[in-house]
């Protein structure tokens, strides 16, 4: 009698450490990333932690897992602690195939057995999944674009857009993030998954994951103050007059962008129901009524426009930028029966640093 108690005890100290192990301590399950590629792995961790120290673990078996990295070493992995937020980060980087395997987010306690969680990390020349962007930067009101890619064995996976601020994820469709911002995810059924997030808040700064099926990478938004003084040399009506825009309240997009020299950039277009089925496209020019055709939807090349009718909006995607593509652009409409309807945005392509989306 005495053993069967003993033994229902053991069980349950067990099974109690088991819990504890899975609640004071999380990370990302599966992982992928690019051979030669660098990848930065979150790890989340209870106020308990706050003071221990912080390592990084390889090894499929937990007891004898050999140490990588411990918190504020240098070299090609690193471990940052970031006690404010109850988490550190591993910066892995130059990684090659041999470097797959599992790994763990590792705390140690001196009184007890470490704590950990761990993960499993695929390094290929083909990943699952990728981002043309693993940080991102946007200013607070604004929005920030995030490009996606997966391989075609993931095509019929379920996409997901996910934050590790409360493990909460958005599909392909609309979903509010917090009462102004909103998240627009749209999969082009052809690899490549679009994550927009519009009116972006303080709050919505820190680090997400994509993932396709059981397979993601993470990414870094960072959100800026809002400038409290624009300077400019003319006024919102003079800027307006200079366009010569047309009544755009069915059509909206950003109004100033940048991106880095050779980079690239996508850029939503937001439109009314009514423009549903209409052709979109993309022009050039300061004048509305003189502005050049760049693309329209569906065309290929260094420019393309993408229509998402069950998301009302479409996306110009812009590759290899020079300095020579800086200019006022515009998201526009066709329309059989009056006057295209249009909305501008001022794009400025430089070798220095940029506000929004770099890539």
């Amino acid at each position: 009698m005495h053993f069967h108690s003993l033994m229902s005890s053991l069980i349950l100290f067990v099974l109690l450490l088991c819990i504890s192990d899975a609640e004071s301590m999380r990370t990302l399950k599966n992982l992928a990333v690019k051979h030669g590629g660098s990848l930065t792995i979150p790890c989340f961790y209870e106020e308990q932690y706050k003071s221990d120290r912080k390592y990084w673990c390889k090894g499929w078996d937990w007891i004898n897992c050999k140490t990588v990295a411990y918190t504020n070493t240098s070299g090609r992995t690193s471990v940052t602690d970031h006690p404010t937020l109850n988490m550190f980060t591993v910066e892995l980087k130059s990684l090659q195939d041999s470097d797959s395997g599992y790994y763990w987010c590792a705390v140690e306690i001196g009184v007890s057995p470490d704590d950990k969680d761990h993960l499993y990390l695929t390094v290929s020349a083909d990943p699952a999944v990728s981002v043309i962007n693993s940080r991102v930067s946007g200013q607070e009101g604004g929005s920030v674009s995030v490009q996606c890619l997966y391989s075609a064995e993931y095509q019929t996976e379920q996409k997901q857009w996910c934050r590790f601020k409360d493990w909460g994820c958005f599909t392909v469709e609309r979903t509010n993030t917090s009462q102004n911002s909103a998240v627009l995810v749209s999969d082009d059924e052809k690899g490549s998954v679009s994550v927009e997030m519009r009116g972006l808040q303080k709050s919505d700064a820190g680090w997400y994951w994509f993932n396709a099926g059981d397979v993601g990478v993470t990414v870094h938004l960072t959100v800026t103050e809002r400038p409290s003084i624009v300077t400019t040399s003319l006024s919102s009506q003079e800027t307006q007059e200079s366009v010569n825009t047309p009544d755009s309240e069915s059509l909206k997009t950003l109004k100033n962008l940048a991106v880095r020299h050779g980079g690239s950039l996508t850029i939503p277009c937001f439109y009314d129901e009514k423009y549903k089925s209409n052709l979109k496209y993309w022009c050039k020019g300061q004048e509305w009524l003189l502005c050049k055709i760049v693309a329209y939807t569906n065309t290929s090349g260094r420019t393309s426009v993408t229509d998402h009718p069950t998301q009302n909006m479409f996306t110009v995607e812009l590759n290899s930028l020079q300095d020579s593509d800086s200019g006022y652009y515009w998201c526009a409409v066709e329309i059989s029966d009056r006057s295209d309807d249009g909305d501008y945005v001022y794009l400025t392509v430089s070798s220095g640093k940029t506000s929004l989306c770099v890539k």
